[in-house]
């Protein structure tokens, strides 16, 4: 394709026409390609802002003074795109020529009207000519964060990928599935993003692996949590192998809902394909399994590992030893490699001939190939070639199957935007715990949730608890917040007859505040509890949150210690607002059930012998 989407021209990579320029930290957009040959700018060139539909990010085309290029043609139905042009009143109609429009008669040098107009005669020049204060200089360490799917591949872009020119063919490559929950793009509290990497053998480049027939599965699933204030993420690899329930749900498909019964007892990879579920069935399953909501999933197939290690160069991994699989069709020696392409999906595939031949070894050989895929992202080999990025682009998103609510480019770059704060030493790949299963004897081939180890390790992701160490300086700031909250709960609790409270439902369960309410006033002696209906646009909420003004604080305490809410549950209003009659709590999805505590505290560290991995280790050396 040329710069404009309608095929290549002259044999030109589009990827070509879009050079860095290190003084502005930017790509600039060349047009004028001779034989491939690279345009030099003219004396007096400068950038013109065309920015993508629904993104803050920009690419420039250069104009010239001397020779000033058209402005390129804009696509039918999209947004005009203005291309360079005048904007000061020199060279207007009915201008003298030689004179400065808008200077007065007898405003000649050496006076005050003249340097005014002298003055107004330069800055009209000035934006004729497009000059104007440079912008402070961008970093190239501003980076667009865009999570996908594959045999698990994430792949990180720079902002320039949304420019207007490229967005409607990255935009064309997409697939979606409405799988029943539309959720923002982005979104204010923590995000978890399910990734979804299929065994599906069908279509162009997945044949040729096991069975062409199958229907494909989970067969590699991530949780990428990322905490409200996106200073840390973890992602949950959940073995394809772990026996689990999995609920009803519904499928849309060609105007068609179906409605899909659940499965007791079986494999977590079949949440995916069989009896033609679809991602939100998936969804579903990793929401009741691990109490996290799922905000938005993207899924790829085999060809996304291949492609994408292949668009950035390669990826570089480690092995302790020397491996030949001939089921995975790996064969590297031992020692460090760079792996690209049907190298680096039998790397991700491989497991017999690593650890105990199990798909847990399998998990830490994807850990490590995630985490060095991250590095190489974003790296600036990767954000200052244009090359790689166009590829890089391209690939990903020819990869990608998502949710409606990410479901367009421009979705996608905001989302990215949104997660681009979560620095790397901060993000980290951690394993489900399981267990053998027990009911096979001594022939293991699944396995169980253990659950002494992972409730804990659910509990610090619910609650964003960061399973790497943070800076020193990040670290204080959280301690003090924390020790703010923590005050909230220290003073004296007013009897629970003084309680006066409003009760919220936000659980997305019928009847719950209700239930609340009568265990309030019939249990805890709470007669001024109130049911108050759904919480505001009947939206369902995460977390349950106690909202009360200063005055309140004693009845804040007592029902704190009722509902066994912790500290970061309170909410405590502007001092100088009139205190309300009542206090308002908001109940969660968190709420189970009446008499239970709502908030479990999570541990401050998680428990050390479970699998993980720190994506800036650059250390890891598979067995």
């Amino acid at each position: 394709m040329d710069a404009q989407g309608r095929g290549r021209a002259g044999g030109i990579d589009p990827a070509d026409q879009w050079v860095f320029d290190p003084k502005t930290g930017s790509y600039e957009l060349r047009l004028d390609h001779a034989d491939g040959a690279e345009p030099a700018p003219g004396p007096g060139s400068t950038p013109s802002a065309i920015t993508d539909p629904g993104s803050s990010a920009s690419s420039f085309v250069p104009s010239s003074k001397a020779s000033p290029r058209p402005a390129p043609r804009p696509k039918p139905g999209g947004r005009d795109v203005p291309g360079p042009r005048a904007t000061g009143r020199r060279g207007a109609p009915g201008a003298k020529p030689g004179a400065a429009a808008g200077t007065k008669p007898g405003a000649g040098p050496g006076t005050k009207a003249g340097t005014k107009a002298g003055s107004r005669a330069a800055a009209a020049k000035a934006a004729a000519t497009g000059r104007r204060k440079p912008k402070p200089k961008k970093s190239t360490k501003k980076k667009v964060l865009l999570w996908t799917g594959g045999t698990l591949a994430f792949v990180l872009v720079g902002g320039s990928l949304g420019a207007y020119l490229l967005y409607e063919h990255f935009n064309n490559n997409l697939n979606k599935v409405d799988v029943g929950i539309n959720n923002g793009a982005v979104t204010k509290g923590p995000v978890n993003i399910l990734v979804i990497g299929t065994d599906k053998r069908d279509g162009e480049g997945n044949k040729g692996y096991g069975d062409e027939g199958s229907v494909g599965h989970a067969d590699t699933t991530l949780l990428f949590h990322v905490s409200e204030d996106r200073s840390n993420a973890t992602a949950l690899s959940i073995p394809r192998d772990m026996i689990t329930d999995i609920p009803e749900c519904t499928t849309k498909k060609d105007g068609t809902t179906k409605s899909i019964p659940g499965s007791k007892g079986v494999r977590f990879n079949e949440s995916l394909g069989q009896e033609d579920r679809d991602p939100g069935c998936t969804w579903r399953t990793v929401e009741q399994l691990t109490g996290l909501k799922v905000t938005h999933f993207m899924m790829a197939d085999f060809n996304a590992v291949k492609k994408m290690s292949s668009a950035v160069g390669g990826v570089e991994v480690c092995l302790g030893k020397d491996i030949d699989d001939p089921k995975s069709h790996l064969k590297l020696s031992k020692g460090r490699h760079k792996i690209e392409g049907e190298d680096a999906l039998a790397f991700v595939r491989t497991r017999h001939s690593v650890g105990f031949e199990s798909d847990l070894d399998r998990i830490k050989l994807q850990q490590q190939f995630l985490s060095s895929m991250i590095r190489e992202m974003k790296s600036d080999d990767t954000f200052t070639n244009p090359k790689k990025l166009y590829n890089l682009g391209d690939a990903a998103t020819k990869s990608l199957t998502v949710d409606s609510g990410i479901g367009s480019v421009s979705d996608l770059t905001r989302l990215a935007k949104d997660l681009s704060r979560v620095n790397l030493k901060n993000i980290t790949f951690a394993t489900v715990p399981v267990l053998d299963n027990p009911a096979e004897g001594k022939n293991h081939k699944t396995v169980v949730l253990d659950k002494a180890k992972a409730e804990p390790l659910f509990a610090m992701v619910r609650q964003d608890v960061s399973l790497t160490e943070v800076k020193e300086k990040e670290k204080k700031q959280q301690e003090q917040a924390d020790a703010k909250q923590a005050a909230l709960l220290q003073g004296p609790r007013s009897a629970p007859a003084a309680v006066r409270v409003k009760v919220l439902n936000g659980s997305g369960r019928m009847g719950a505040a209700q239930e609340a309410v009568s265990w309030m006033q019939n249990s805890k002696g709470m007669v001024r509890s109130s049911n108050g209906g759904n919480a505001a646009g009947g939206k369902k909420v995460d977390k349950t949150v106690l909202e009360f003004a200063p005055a309140q604080a004693d009845q804040a305490r007592r029902l704190a210690d009722v509902m066994g809410l912790e500290a970061d549950a309170l909410k405590q209003r502007d001092g100088s607002a009139p205190a309300p009659a009542e206090m308002t709590l908001t109940l969660g999805s968190d709420f189970k059930a009446a008499g239970t505590p709502i908030h479990v505290q999570a541990p401050a560290k998680a428990p050390e012998d479970i699998q993980r991995v720190e994506a800036d280790d650059k250390n890891i050396c598979a067995k």
